[in-house]
């Protein structure tokens, strides 16, 4: 298992190529509606961008348990063939996002589709806590924007069912959201550098095959502990 929280965590921080012009806007979102003796000052600002990150990492955690809970009712449904069901899928899944970061696979966006219905209800809500006023209201604020229709927030959810237990669900989501804080949490210092970065023509194919490799070889190291476990049986 510890080997999925690590992959969850590698998309994460690939997530930069995806989600930097998103999340620099969500950022600068917060930032514009401080008072101007915080927003120039970095020590007075870190715990607003800190609470706005832990918010939004504690909905992708509370999301990850209630994947890992269905996928535990799907697996205990079909016993093995409902846990190599979920398996497969996660790994079909993560080729998927390879090929998306590598700039093959566009059409994958529409997996954002999904939580579009979620959000028109959310969305309103999040204006009224603007202009944010304190580190708890900033962390409020970030709670219903982990909620933000992403096409990668949302394939790790959906991979997150092959962890079949609740608790596992929310900490595979977490290892998720620790992997994007290194591009979060440095919007507005970083950005530009990041966006230069993302440009590199050489850049996305490199980490798109990256994730490919580590989507098979961890798909198939699960086949063959399943395999093993059934001949046992």
């Amino acid at each position: 298992m510890e080997i999925h929280y690590i992959n969850a965590f590698l998309v994460g921080l690939f997530s930069t190529l995806h989600c930097i012009g998103m999340c620099g806007g969500i950022i600068g979102a917060i930032t514009f509606s401080l008072p101007a003796e915080v927003r120039e000052s970095r020590w007075r600002l870190a715990p607003y961008i800190s609470a706005y990150n832990l918010g939004r990492i504690t909905s992708y955690m509370l999301a990850g348990a209630i994947a890992g809970m269905l996928g535990h009712i799907f697996s205990d449904s079909f016993q093995q063939n409902g846990h190599l069901v979920l398996q497969t899928l996660a790994t079909l899944l993560m080729v998927a996002i390879g090929l998306y970061l590598a700039g093959w696979f566009p059409r994958f966006v529409a997996v954002e589709r999904m939580g579009q219905p979620l959000w028109n209800k959310l969305e309103p809500v999040s204006r009224k806590l603007l202009p944010v006023k304190s580190p708890f209201h900033a962390y409020l604020f970030g709670m219903i924007w982990g909620w933000l229709p992403c096409g990668l927030v949302y394939s790790a959810l959906l991979w997150s069912t092959s962890a079949e237990a609740t608790v596992n669900g929310a900490l595979f989501m977490l290892a998720f959201g620790i992997g994007t804080l290194p591009t979060v949490l440095t919007a507005g210092i970083l950005t530009g550098w990041f966006m230069r970065l993302s440009r590199l023509p050489y850049l996305r194919p490199i980490v798109g095959i990256t994730i490919i490799i580590i989507a098979l070889a961890t798909g198939y190291m699960a086949l063959e502990h399943a395999s093993h476990t059934e001949h046992v049986h």
